[in-house]
Protein backbone atom coordinates (compact mmCIF):
# COMPACT_ATOMS: atom_id res chain seq x y z
CA UNK A 1 0.00 0.00 0.00
CA UNK A 2 1.01 3.47 -0.74
CA UNK A 3 3.90 4.48 2.55
CA UNK A 4 3.20 8.16 2.85
CA UNK A 5 3.50 9.43 6.75
CA UNK A 6 0.01 9.08 8.58
CA UNK A 7 -2.12 11.90 7.52
CA UNK A 8 -5.74 12.58 8.75
CA UNK A 9 -7.89 13.70 5.40
CA UNK A 10 -11.12 14.71 4.96
CA UNK A 11 -12.80 14.39 1.39
CA UNK A 12 -15.66 16.34 0.79
CA UNK A 13 -18.21 15.41 -2.43
CA UNK A 14 -22.26 15.96 -2.88
CA UNK A 15 -23.15 12.32 -2.61
CA UNK A 16 -22.30 9.08 -2.54
CA UNK A 17 -24.35 7.20 -5.49
CA UNK A 18 -22.48 5.41 -7.98
CA UNK A 19 -19.73 7.06 -10.64
CA UNK A 20 -16.12 7.86 -11.14
CA UNK A 21 -15.40 10.44 -8.20
CA UNK A 22 -17.46 8.69 -5.68
CA UNK A 23 -15.43 5.18 -6.28
CA UNK A 24 -12.22 7.31 -6.18
CA UNK A 25 -12.90 9.27 -2.99
CA UNK A 26 -13.88 5.50 -1.22
CA UNK A 27 -10.53 4.25 -2.90
CA UNK A 28 -8.45 7.30 -1.27
CA UNK A 29 -10.14 6.82 1.86
CA UNK A 30 -9.42 3.00 2.00
CA UNK A 31 -5.60 4.08 1.06
CA UNK A 32 -5.17 6.73 4.06
CA UNK A 33 -6.44 3.91 6.15
CA UNK A 34 -4.16 1.49 5.04
CA UNK A 35 -1.36 3.84 5.23
CA UNK A 36 -1.75 4.36 8.75
CA UNK A 37 -4.06 7.92 8.77
CA UNK A 38 -7.81 8.57 9.13
CA UNK A 39 -9.82 9.59 7.05
CA UNK A 40 -13.68 11.06 6.87
CA UNK A 41 -16.09 11.56 4.24
CA UNK A 42 -18.47 14.50 3.83
CA UNK A 43 -21.23 13.75 2.06
CA UNK A 44 -25.25 13.79 1.63
CA UNK A 45 -24.87 10.08 1.44
CA UNK A 46 -26.08 7.51 -0.92
CA UNK A 47 -25.52 4.11 -2.41
CA UNK A 48 -22.11 3.53 -1.64
CA UNK A 49 -22.56 4.80 1.90
CA UNK A 50 -21.95 1.42 3.38
CA UNK A 51 -19.18 0.75 1.24
CA UNK A 52 -17.61 3.89 2.37
CA UNK A 53 -17.76 3.52 5.53
CA UNK A 54 -16.06 -0.34 5.26
CA UNK A 55 -12.94 1.25 4.89
CA UNK A 56 -12.53 2.49 7.86
CA UNK A 57 -13.80 6.29 7.10
CA UNK A 58 -16.16 8.45 9.57
CA UNK A 59 -18.69 10.28 8.10
CA UNK A 60 -20.04 13.29 8.10
CA UNK A 61 -23.71 13.66 7.28
CA UNK A 62 -24.86 17.18 5.49
CA UNK A 63 -26.63 18.95 2.74
CA UNK A 64 -23.46 18.98 1.07
CA UNK A 65 -24.82 18.66 -2.94
CA UNK A 66 -26.82 22.16 -1.89
CA UNK A 67 -25.57 24.91 -4.74
CA UNK A 68 -27.95 27.13 -2.26
CA UNK A 69 -25.11 30.04 -0.53
CA UNK A 70 -26.62 29.88 2.72
CA UNK A 71 -25.77 26.58 3.35
CA UNK A 72 -22.85 26.13 1.85
CA UNK A 73 -21.87 28.85 4.09
CA UNK A 74 -22.94 26.42 6.67
CA UNK A 75 -21.56 23.47 5.34
CA UNK A 76 -18.18 25.76 5.74
CA UNK A 77 -18.47 25.77 9.51
CA UNK A 78 -19.40 22.17 9.63
CA UNK A 79 -16.23 20.91 7.82
CA UNK A 80 -14.07 24.02 9.77
CA UNK A 81 -15.22 22.03 13.08
CA UNK A 82 -14.76 18.49 12.06
CA UNK A 83 -10.76 20.14 10.78
CA UNK A 84 -10.33 21.19 14.39
CA UNK A 85 -11.94 19.19 16.23
CA UNK A 86 -10.41 15.98 14.66
CA UNK A 87 -7.05 17.13 13.57
CA UNK A 88 -7.41 17.33 9.81
CA UNK A 89 -4.58 18.07 7.91
CA UNK A 90 -5.96 17.68 4.31
CA UNK A 91 -9.33 19.24 3.56
CA UNK A 92 -10.32 17.53 -0.11
CA UNK A 93 -12.75 18.85 -2.71
CA UNK A 94 -14.37 16.75 -5.66
CA UNK A 95 -17.06 19.12 -7.13
CA UNK A 96 -17.17 22.49 -7.34
CA UNK A 97 -20.45 23.45 -4.60
CA UNK A 98 -18.59 21.68 -1.68
CA UNK A 99 -15.54 23.08 -2.80
CA UNK A 100 -16.63 26.39 -1.47
CA UNK A 101 -17.60 25.16 2.00
CA UNK A 102 -13.87 22.99 1.73
CA UNK A 103 -12.10 26.07 0.53
CA UNK A 104 -13.48 28.58 3.32
CA UNK A 105 -12.76 25.81 6.17
CA UNK A 106 -9.62 25.41 4.84
CA UNK A 107 -8.72 29.08 5.30
CA UNK A 108 -10.24 29.53 8.41
CA UNK A 109 -7.84 26.28 9.98
CA UNK A 110 -4.95 26.64 7.86
CA UNK A 111 -5.62 23.22 6.83
CA UNK A 112 -4.16 21.93 3.04
CA UNK A 113 -7.18 22.65 0.54
CA UNK A 114 -7.02 20.26 -2.23
CA UNK A 115 -9.21 19.44 -5.33
CA UNK A 116 -9.59 16.95 -7.84
CA UNK A 117 -11.47 17.93 -11.30
CA UNK A 118 -13.21 15.13 -12.02
CA UNK A 119 -15.21 16.89 -15.16
CA UNK A 120 -14.75 19.19 -17.33
CA UNK A 121 -16.12 22.57 -15.90
CA UNK A 122 -16.99 24.69 -19.27
CA UNK A 123 -18.01 28.53 -18.44
CA UNK A 124 -20.01 30.77 -21.20
CA UNK A 125 -19.78 33.41 -18.84
CA UNK A 126 -18.20 35.60 -16.43
CA UNK A 127 -19.67 34.52 -13.36
CA UNK A 128 -19.53 30.82 -14.29
CA UNK A 129 -15.80 30.87 -14.53
CA UNK A 130 -15.49 32.04 -11.65
CA UNK A 131 -18.09 29.88 -9.85
CA UNK A 132 -15.43 27.11 -11.34
CA UNK A 133 -12.61 29.14 -10.11
CA UNK A 134 -13.17 27.86 -6.81
CA UNK A 135 -11.14 24.66 -7.71
CA UNK A 136 -8.27 26.10 -9.20
CA UNK A 137 -7.51 27.67 -6.02
CA UNK A 138 -6.13 25.33 -4.07
CA UNK A 139 -3.10 24.70 -2.60
CA UNK A 140 -2.82 21.12 -4.48
CA UNK A 141 -5.02 21.02 -8.22
CA UNK A 142 -5.46 17.19 -9.41
CA UNK A 143 -6.55 16.46 -12.71
CA UNK A 144 -7.58 13.00 -13.43
CA UNK A 145 -6.28 13.04 -17.32
CA UNK A 146 -4.12 15.34 -19.58
CA UNK A 147 -6.84 16.16 -21.46
CA UNK A 148 -8.46 17.83 -17.93
CA UNK A 149 -5.19 19.05 -17.21
CA UNK A 150 -5.19 21.45 -20.24
CA UNK A 151 -8.38 22.42 -19.59
CA UNK A 152 -7.44 23.50 -16.49
CA UNK A 153 -4.20 25.25 -17.52
CA UNK A 154 -6.50 27.21 -20.48
CA UNK A 155 -9.29 28.35 -18.80
CA UNK A 156 -7.29 29.28 -15.07
CA UNK A 157 -3.76 29.51 -15.78
CA UNK A 158 -3.02 27.38 -12.44
CA UNK A 159 0.73 26.96 -11.72
CA UNK A 160 2.39 23.97 -13.01
CA UNK A 161 3.82 23.18 -9.24
CA UNK A 162 0.31 23.21 -8.18
CA UNK A 163 -1.23 21.17 -11.28
CA UNK A 164 -0.77 16.71 -10.69
CA UNK A 165 -2.02 14.69 -13.82
CA UNK A 166 -3.30 11.54 -11.56
CA UNK A 167 -5.75 9.39 -13.72
CA UNK A 168 -8.64 7.31 -12.20
CA UNK A 169 -7.31 4.32 -11.30
CA UNK A 170 -9.47 0.60 -11.18
CA UNK A 171 -9.90 -1.98 -8.96
CA UNK A 172 -7.99 -4.18 -11.25
CA UNK A 173 -8.57 -7.11 -9.31
CA UNK A 174 -12.54 -6.87 -9.69
CA UNK A 175 -11.65 -5.78 -13.29
CA UNK A 176 -10.13 -9.75 -14.08
CA UNK A 177 -12.03 -11.62 -16.38
CA UNK A 178 -10.39 -15.01 -14.76
CA UNK A 179 -12.24 -13.56 -11.61
CA UNK A 180 -15.88 -13.54 -12.34
CA UNK A 181 -17.54 -16.67 -12.42
CA UNK A 182 -19.97 -18.43 -14.96
CA UNK A 183 -22.93 -18.11 -12.28
CA UNK A 184 -22.19 -14.42 -11.94
CA UNK A 185 -22.08 -13.85 -16.12
CA UNK A 186 -25.28 -16.11 -15.90
CA UNK A 187 -26.96 -14.21 -13.96
CA UNK A 188 -26.38 -11.19 -15.61
CA UNK A 189 -27.89 -12.92 -18.67
CA UNK A 190 -30.90 -13.73 -17.07
CA UNK A 191 -31.44 -10.32 -15.73
CA UNK A 192 -31.49 -8.73 -18.69
CA UNK A 193 -33.46 -11.80 -20.46
CA UNK A 194 -30.85 -11.87 -23.23
CA UNK A 195 -31.29 -14.61 -26.10
CA UNK A 196 -29.31 -17.38 -26.47
CA UNK A 197 -26.54 -17.28 -29.36
CA UNK A 198 -26.89 -13.55 -30.08
CA UNK A 199 -23.90 -11.45 -29.93
CA UNK A 200 -24.48 -8.91 -27.12
CA UNK A 201 -23.83 -4.88 -27.27
CA UNK A 202 -23.36 -2.84 -24.11
CA UNK A 203 -23.30 0.38 -23.52
CA UNK A 204 -22.46 0.73 -19.74
CA UNK A 205 -23.00 4.42 -18.99
CA UNK A 206 -25.88 6.29 -16.60
CA UNK A 207 -28.62 7.51 -18.85
CA UNK A 208 -28.07 11.31 -19.72
CA UNK A 209 -27.91 12.51 -22.93
CA UNK A 210 -24.10 13.26 -23.83
CA UNK A 211 -23.65 9.72 -23.12
CA UNK A 212 -24.71 8.91 -26.57
CA UNK A 213 -27.64 6.34 -26.54
CA UNK A 214 -29.17 7.89 -28.89
CA UNK A 215 -26.26 7.60 -31.09
CA UNK A 216 -26.46 3.91 -30.09
CA UNK A 217 -29.83 3.50 -31.24
CA UNK A 218 -29.11 4.85 -34.75
CA UNK A 219 -25.77 2.84 -35.10
CA UNK A 220 -27.87 -0.27 -34.41
CA UNK A 221 -30.83 1.12 -37.13
CA UNK A 222 -27.70 0.92 -39.16
CA UNK A 223 -26.82 -2.72 -38.97
CA UNK A 224 -27.24 -5.21 -41.88
CA UNK A 225 -28.57 -7.85 -39.56
CA UNK A 226 -30.86 -7.31 -36.43
CA UNK A 227 -29.89 -10.76 -35.13
CA UNK A 228 -28.06 -8.50 -31.71
CA UNK A 229 -29.23 -7.64 -28.70
CA UNK A 230 -28.32 -4.34 -27.21
CA UNK A 231 -28.01 -3.39 -23.52
CA UNK A 232 -28.39 0.12 -22.27
CA UNK A 233 -27.32 -0.34 -18.69
CA UNK A 234 -26.93 2.34 -16.00
CA UNK A 235 -28.79 4.58 -13.71
CA UNK A 236 -31.27 7.16 -15.09
CA UNK A 237 -30.81 9.11 -12.28
CA UNK A 238 -34.82 10.24 -12.02
CA UNK A 239 -34.53 11.38 -15.78
CA UNK A 240 -37.66 9.82 -16.69
CA UNK A 241 -38.37 11.68 -19.57
CA UNK A 242 -35.01 10.82 -21.26
CA UNK A 243 -35.68 7.16 -21.04
CA UNK A 244 -39.18 7.61 -22.35
CA UNK A 245 -37.19 9.58 -25.38
CA UNK A 246 -34.89 6.63 -25.70
CA UNK A 247 -37.56 4.00 -25.94
CA UNK A 248 -38.89 5.99 -28.38
CA UNK A 249 -36.32 6.05 -30.54
CA UNK A 250 -36.07 2.15 -30.05
CA UNK A 251 -40.05 1.42 -31.16
CA UNK A 252 -39.20 4.15 -34.04
CA UNK A 253 -36.42 2.19 -35.23
CA UNK A 254 -38.62 -1.37 -34.86
CA UNK A 255 -35.67 -1.84 -32.68
CA UNK A 256 -37.86 -3.02 -29.45
CA UNK A 257 -36.99 -7.07 -29.42
CA UNK A 258 -33.07 -6.06 -29.60
CA UNK A 259 -32.71 -2.92 -26.81
CA UNK A 260 -33.06 -3.57 -23.10
CA UNK A 261 -32.92 -0.67 -20.77
CA UNK A 262 -31.82 -2.71 -17.06
CA UNK A 263 -31.15 0.58 -14.97
CA UNK A 264 -28.45 0.31 -12.54
CA UNK A 265 -26.17 -2.94 -12.49
CA UNK A 266 -24.34 -3.72 -9.02
CA UNK A 267 -21.94 -6.43 -10.59
CA UNK A 268 -20.22 -4.68 -13.47
CA UNK A 269 -17.65 -6.73 -14.17
CA UNK A 270 -20.00 -9.71 -14.78
CA UNK A 271 -21.81 -7.28 -16.97
CA UNK A 272 -18.95 -6.53 -19.38
CA UNK A 273 -17.88 -10.47 -19.35
CA UNK A 274 -21.86 -10.87 -20.68
CA UNK A 275 -20.84 -8.37 -23.58
CA UNK A 276 -18.86 -8.90 -27.01
CA UNK A 277 -18.48 -5.36 -27.64
CA UNK A 278 -18.61 -2.54 -25.22
CA UNK A 279 -19.82 0.64 -26.73
CA UNK A 280 -18.95 4.52 -25.33
CA UNK A 281 -20.36 6.73 -27.78
CA UNK A 282 -20.27 10.10 -25.79
CA UNK A 283 -21.10 13.34 -27.81
CA UNK A 284 -19.36 15.56 -25.10
CA UNK A 285 -15.94 14.60 -24.08
CA UNK A 286 -15.44 12.66 -21.14
CA UNK A 287 -13.00 14.00 -18.28
CA UNK A 288 -11.22 10.72 -18.08
CA UNK A 289 -13.91 7.89 -19.19
CA UNK A 290 -14.23 4.88 -16.37
CA UNK A 291 -16.05 2.73 -18.38
CA UNK A 292 -13.22 2.86 -21.64
CA UNK A 293 -10.97 1.88 -19.45
CA UNK A 294 -12.58 -0.96 -17.58
CA UNK A 295 -13.59 -2.59 -20.47
CA UNK A 296 -10.19 -2.91 -21.54
CA UNK A 297 -9.18 -4.18 -19.10
CA UNK A 298 -11.88 -6.86 -18.95
CA UNK A 299 -10.29 -7.81 -22.42
CA UNK A 300 -13.79 -7.01 -24.32
CA UNK A 301 -13.70 -5.20 -27.86
CA UNK A 302 -14.66 -1.42 -27.25
CA UNK A 303 -15.78 1.08 -29.54
CA UNK A 304 -15.28 4.20 -28.30
CA UNK A 305 -15.57 8.07 -29.42
CA UNK A 306 -12.95 10.01 -29.50
CA UNK A 307 -13.34 13.07 -27.54
CA UNK A 308 -11.54 14.13 -24.17
CA UNK A 309 -9.58 11.67 -22.43
CA UNK A 310 -11.41 8.41 -24.53
CA UNK A 311 -8.47 9.81 -27.05
CA UNK A 312 -5.55 9.54 -24.61
CA UNK A 313 -6.80 6.01 -22.50
CA UNK A 314 -8.05 4.31 -25.55
CA UNK A 315 -5.09 2.93 -28.91
CA UNK A 316 -7.17 2.94 -31.71
CA UNK A 317 -6.85 -0.41 -33.60
CA UNK A 318 -4.51 -1.28 -31.03
CA UNK A 319 -6.59 -1.93 -27.49
CA UNK A 320 -10.35 -0.78 -29.24
CA UNK A 321 -11.22 1.68 -31.50
CA UNK A 322 -12.11 4.88 -31.70
CA UNK A 323 -14.52 6.90 -34.33
CA UNK A 324 -15.74 10.69 -34.78
CA UNK A 325 -18.66 11.34 -31.72
CA UNK A 326 -21.92 11.56 -32.99
CA UNK A 327 -21.20 9.67 -36.54
CA UNK A 328 -23.29 6.61 -35.83
CA UNK A 329 -22.45 5.52 -39.43
CA UNK A 330 -18.98 5.26 -38.70
CA UNK A 331 -20.02 3.03 -35.05
CA UNK A 332 -22.30 1.12 -37.32
CA UNK A 333 -19.37 -0.04 -39.57
CA UNK A 334 -16.63 -0.18 -35.88
CA UNK A 335 -19.81 -2.69 -34.38
CA UNK A 336 -19.98 -5.13 -37.71
CA UNK A 337 -15.67 -5.14 -37.77
CA UNK A 338 -15.53 -5.85 -34.18
CA UNK A 339 -17.69 -8.62 -33.96
CA UNK A 340 -15.98 -9.81 -36.87
CA UNK A 341 -12.31 -10.36 -35.42
CA UNK A 342 -10.96 -13.98 -35.65
CA UNK A 343 -10.15 -15.41 -31.75
CA UNK A 344 -7.14 -14.48 -32.88
CA UNK A 345 -7.27 -10.91 -33.13
CA UNK A 346 -9.52 -10.67 -29.84
CA UNK A 347 -6.65 -12.35 -28.20
CA UNK A 348 -3.83 -10.06 -28.98
CA UNK A 349 -6.16 -7.03 -28.67
CA UNK A 350 -7.57 -8.07 -25.01
CA UNK A 351 -3.36 -8.50 -24.08
CA UNK A 352 -2.44 -5.39 -25.24
CA UNK A 353 -5.45 -3.58 -23.70
CA UNK A 354 -5.36 -5.52 -20.24
CA UNK A 355 -0.95 -4.41 -20.37
CA UNK A 356 -2.04 -0.45 -21.14
CA UNK A 357 -4.58 -0.27 -17.97
CA UNK A 358 -2.24 -2.52 -15.74
CA UNK A 359 0.63 0.24 -17.00
CA UNK A 360 -1.25 3.48 -15.98
CA UNK A 361 -5.06 3.02 -14.51
CA UNK A 362 -4.95 0.77 -11.08
CA UNK A 363 -6.29 2.21 -8.36
CA UNK A 364 -2.61 1.40 -6.11
CA UNK A 365 -1.35 3.74 -8.74
CA UNK A 366 -3.73 6.34 -8.29
CA UNK A 367 -3.86 6.10 -4.70
CA UNK A 368 0.09 6.16 -4.24
CA UNK A 369 0.17 9.42 -6.10
CA UNK A 370 -2.26 10.95 -4.31
CA UNK A 371 -1.09 10.20 -0.98
CA UNK A 372 2.41 11.43 -2.54
CA UNK A 373 0.63 15.08 -3.03
CA UNK A 374 -0.73 15.44 0.34
CA UNK A 375 2.41 14.33 2.21
CA UNK A 376 4.46 16.68 -0.02
CA UNK A 377 1.80 19.74 1.07
CA UNK A 378 2.01 18.62 4.85
CA UNK A 379 5.97 18.49 4.18
CA UNK A 380 6.20 21.89 3.22
CA UNK A 381 4.87 23.13 6.29
CA UNK A 382 6.56 21.22 8.77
Amino acid sequence: MPSAPPLSVLQVIPALDAGGAERTAIDVARAVVASGGRAWIATKGGRLHGEAEATGAKMILGPFDSKNPLIIWRNAKTLADAIVNHGIDIVHARSRAPAWSAYRAARRTKAKYVATYHGIYNAKSAPKRWYNSIMARADAVIANSTFTADHVRAEHKVAEIKLHVIPRGIDIKAFTPENVSADRIEAIRKAWSLRPGKPVLVLPNRLTRWKGQLTFIEALAKLPHKDFEAVMVGDAQQRDSYVEELVAAVDRHGLSQNVRIPGHCSDMPAAFMAADVIVTPSIEPEAFGRVAVEAQAMGRPLIASDLGAQAETVADGVTGFLFKAGDAEALANLIVKALALTPEQRHAMQAKARERVLKSYTVDAMCTATLDVYAKLIAATR
